[in-house]
């Protein structure tokens, strides 16, 4: 006779498992809903009240759109909305290559020409001291630098470079991004740094066994393996920049328009539904360029 078969126990996880891994999820779930969920909710639902100088109506409109909007399908010049929108994506195009390129060389130095771990982790602290301090202060310390009677125009005007103060140095365009690149180069390094860490050193020394320069071994080993680090360090750096206002705004001497400027200004003047109005529009771009980034590559698979 055939020994009777026996039943094998459910694959599924027990029940207590299963409560026991909600309640870890819990504290994060919690913090995500108030801190995250709920201000959007609330900052979405201001964006269709109406308002008057003096309070907000709670009351279903889309005139704040519309007027986020106005000008912009009539006429043949472009609206304020799109110039300063096309502003804004201009200083993030400007900041995330000159970022990517200050952080993947930085990285660069660090992970393969640094060849002891201790000295690693000292440079690699020292490219977070701006991190120690504020950014207003960092951002005015370039005043003395950059201004008209400043050091570096009292330097080109000793060398006989020019005849006059350079005027574009400070409150311009240039300082503006010179500003950004240096407050948020590392975010750039640390990612990319942390994937240029991962790296089998092996595949290197395959890729110069096979002939490869390293020109060669840079572009077809190193860059894709790293692109993990770099699509995480652009999306802070586009985010952040896509957000600015204070940088803008004292780099920039308060004349240079942002999306970030024109919210902080609407909310100045207690125009909170306009201004949510445009925080919307705004968070719908950003998140459309993260949903971009993350498609080329898997960052949880790759994590």
């Amino acid at each position: 006779m055939s020994a009777p078969a026996t039943s094998l126990p459910p694959t599924g996880s027990a029940p207590g498992r299963s409560i026991a891994a909600w309640w870890q999820a819990l504290p994060l779930t919690t913090v995500f809903v108030l801190f995250f969920l709920i201000p959007l909710a609330l900052v979405l639902m201001v964006s269709f009240w109406d308002y008057n100088q003096y309070e907000m109506l709670p009351d279903f409109t889309s005139k704040n759109y519309v007027a986020v909007f106005d000008g912009c399908l009539s006429g043949d010049d472009m609206c304020v909305t799109f110039k300063t929108y096309l502003s804004t994506l201009k200083f993030s195009v400007l900041v995330w290559l000159l970022t990517l390129l200050v952080g993947f060389t930085v990285s660069y130095f660090l992970a393969f020409h640094v060849k002891s771990s201790g000295m690693q982790v000292v440079l690699f602290v020292l490219c977070t001291i701006p991190f120690w301090t504020s950014n207003v202060i960092r951002m005015i310390a370039w005043v003395p630098l950059l201004g008209r009677n400043g050091l570096v125009n009292d330097a080109l005007m000793r060398l006989g470079a020019v005849n006059q103060p350079v005027e574009w140095l400070l409150f311009s365009q240039f300082s503006v991004v010179l500003a950004f690149v240096h407050l948020f180069s590392t975010f750039m390094i640390v990612p990319i740094f942390n994937s240029m860490m991962r790296i089998d050193r092996s595949l290197l020394e395959a890729a110069a066994d096979s002939g490869a320069t390293a020109w060669q071994t840079l572009w077809n080993v190193i860059v894709p393996l790293c692109r993990t680090g770099i699509i995480i360090g652009s999306i802070f750096v586009i985010t952040i920049v896509m957000g600015d206002f204070v940088t803008i705004g004292v780099m920039g001497g308060q004349q240079i328009a942002s999306v970030g400027k024109i919210i902080q200004v609407q909310t100045s003047y207690l125009q909170f539904p306009l201004a949510a109005a445009n925080a919307v529009i705004l968070l719908s771009i950003v998140l459309m360029i993260i949903w971009a980034l993350t498609r080329m590559v898997d960052i949880r698979k790759e994590l």
